[in-house]
């Protein structure tokens, strides 16, 4: 019998924040292989920063963080990232294909130069993402939706076992959405994905598990959000959530009752 694989992401006790004020507290988190997690929550509740400790790129004050059961620093090679927003010149002169390929640069660093199996590898993720048509065009003159998918794909070179978005959508026009979203479903089908949006509707149709994160998360490895919960973290009255068809019904909080 052979030995269970950790979990992709493990979180356990994780205090973090900025200036010795904490954003995160007391934050347990177990992503499975193959998940697709969206975590839901107020701005400045926290998404992002549980993100750059995930990532690596923020220190927890307290707490661990393991990703595929090892120190995240170990492993920032298998994990692709999508920022929610990109600081970017539009006049500067870099293709679609040449934000793609910044992918592998995890994987041979900037003085090797890219070979055929980068090349390969550009060129299935650009054909994922439905990107091949604009491979050659500048990047600054793309559409806000084509730049996102330029973006995935980039993070898809870097051949990742988890996939990390922030706010994927923040930026594409809202009839450009759907399309985002039908994409990282069926990226999900070899890829692990970890998702943050202050978009309660998402949720409803497109991931497998939820947590409501406000400072502190709530997450229990699948849709249900027990009752309360919702409340507690949006600090206003949520009955219910749907994101066109199918659409799932999270419990309406009763008065008197806790999460």
């Amino acid at each position: 019998m052979t030995e269970a694989s950790p979990p992709v992401v493990e979180m356990d006790g994780v205090g973090a924040g900025y200036d010795s004020e904490l954003v995160l507290e007391n934050v347990t988190l177990k992503i499975a292989s193959g998940d697709f997690v969206g975590i839901i929550g107020p701005n400045g509740g926290g998404k992002t920063t549980l993100i750059r400790v995930i990532l690596g790129i923020l220190q927890p004050e307290r707490g661990t963080v393991r990703v595929f059961g090892r120190p995240v620093t170990e492993v920032r090679a298998t994990v692709g990232y999508v920022p929610q927003i990109l600081e970017f010149d539009r006049a500067f002169p870099i293709r679609a294909i040449d934000v793609v390929r910044m992918g592998r640069l995890g994987r041979r660093g900037l003085r090797s130069a890219y070979n055929k199996a980068d090349n390969e590898v550009v060129d299935r993720v650009m054909e994922e993402t439905g990107m091949v048509d604009h491979a050659n065009r500048l990047f600054g003159e793309l559409s806000g939706g084509q730049r996102q998918r330029a973006l995935i794909a980039r993070a898809l070179a870097v051949e990742p076992e988890l996939l990390v978005l922030d706010e994927p959508t923040a930026n594409v026009d809202p009839s450009l959405q759907g399309g985002i979203y039908d994409l990282l479903a069926e990226l999900n089908e070899s890829v692990t994905i970890l998702m943050v949006t202050h978009d309660l509707g998402v949720v409803s149709a497109h991931v497998k598990s939820v947590g409501c994160l406000n400072r502190t998360l709530h997450y229990h490895g699948g849709i249900h959000i027990p009752e309360g919960v919702l409340e507690e973290t949006f600090g206003c009255s949520v009955d219910f959530i749907t994101h066109g068809t199918p659409h799932r019904v999270f419990p309406k909080h009763m008065k008197g009752q806790g999460s």
